[in-house]
Order: C-alpha cells, then structure tokens, then sequence
C-alpha cells in the first residue's frame, strides 16, 4: 500500500510541473512586451528630433553641389505649386554659367565648402601615392566619375592624385583619363580658392607643388 501511495504522489508532481512551466513563460513574455515599448518610444524619440536638423543657408554662402561642384546662393525664393508653399535656393554655378533651383527639404542635395583642415588633409593626399587598381580602363573610370560626382573632397583629392601623371604634356594622358583629370581638378581647385580666399594661379602653384607637377612642358609649347 505504501509503494501505491508514493507512485500516486509522484505522478501528482508529475502533473504540477507543467504548470509551473508555464507560468515562467508566461513572465517572460510580458518582460519581452515591456522591452519592446521601451524601444519604440526611443525611436518615437529619435524621429521627432530629425527635422530640427536640416540646415539652412543665407544668400552668397558657397555651397558644394555633387554634380556640379562650388555654387553660391544667389538667393532664397517662394512659389505655390498645387496648394503648397515650396521654398528653394537659387544656387549659381559660376564655372558652368549655370543657375540650379534646388527645394530647401532636399538637403542631401547640398553640403557646405570644407574647412582649411579638410583642405589640409587634401594636400596631404595629393602628395601621397597613387592607388591604382590592376582592372580594366573602362571600371576604373567609371570609379573615378563616381567619386567625382560623390561631392566628397577626399574622394576628389584621390582621383586627382591617381590621375596625375606629373606633367602638362598631352601625350602622357589618354583623352578620357584627361577629361576626368581635368574635371576633378577643376572642382577640387575651385573649392581650394573659396576656402583659402587666395587667387587661382596660387591655387594652382599649391595643388601643383604637392602633385610634383612640373609646368615647364606648358610654356615651351
């Protein structure tokens, strides 16, 4: 009778464990419900701070435009199109004689010129070695048009410098590797006069020196 007894008891433990089981989970699922509001209200938080800061610039302030390069705010308009007020910049591309109208939401579209540091570490990259990758011609000008266009002035800085070939001599240069030559380093000279607030020729007397670019071929011609 004893032994009855006891397997009875057993079985009765048996059953109850279950339910215990279910408990625990049943705590760990409102701990996961609380955690995840928790993170929801940080993101709410996120969100609600992100329109605050989009920049806005004032008339002549030089900005950088990725596929055109330096501009200036030439100024600050309003229009109504389809019941909505939308306001834009006017922004001059002096280089181009080209007019951009650009809305003031579409703040990707723009950043402001580099400071004397970035233009510091610019040089620096000029007077480092070129990086040029073993692929075919067309990939790495494509590479290059990228960069270009990328509006960021390291990477204008890199195809300058990669592109270079230390001398004013046309038979050194293929037609395309000159025409993305010349372009990134008409971009990068424009940003340089901006900045440094110093005339073109020195501009170019800086950027040639720290290309080791010779500029004798030129005037023999």
């Amino acid at each position: 009778m004893g032994r009855k007894k006891n397997k009875i008891k057993q079985k009765k433990i048996k059953n109850l464990k279950p339910k215990l089981k279910v408990k625990k989970i049943d705590k760990k699922k409102i701990f996961s419900q609380k955690s995840s509001t928790g993170e929801e209200k940080i993101e709410i938080k996120k969100i609600k701070k992100q329109p605050t800061e989009k920049r806005l610039y004032n008339i002549n302030d030089y900005v950088v435009y990725p596929k055109h390069g330096v501009g200036k705010i030439a100024s600050v308009e309003k229009a109504v199109i389809g019941n909505i007020d939308l306001s834009f910049y006017k922004v001059l591309i002096e280089r181009d004689k080209l007019t951009l109208t650009i809305p003031i939401n579409q703040q990707s579209n723009l950043r402001p010129i580099c400071s004397t540091h970035q233009i510091n570490k610019c040089v620096s990259i000029l007077k480092s070695k070129p990086k040029v990758k073993r692929t075919m011609w067309s990939r790495r000008a494509q590479e290059y048009e990228q960069k270009i266009n990328s509006g960021k002035i390291y990477e204008l800085a890199e195809v300058v410098r990669d592109l270079n070939k230390n001398t004013n001599t046309i038979a050194e240069q293929s037609y395309s590797e000159r025409q993305l030559f010349e372009k990134a380093y008409d971009r990068l000279e424009s940003e340089f006069e901006v900045v440094l607030k110093i005339s073109n020729e020195d501009v170019k007397k800086k950027m040639n020196k720290a290309l080791g670019r010779e500029e004798k071929p030129l005037d023999n011609q």
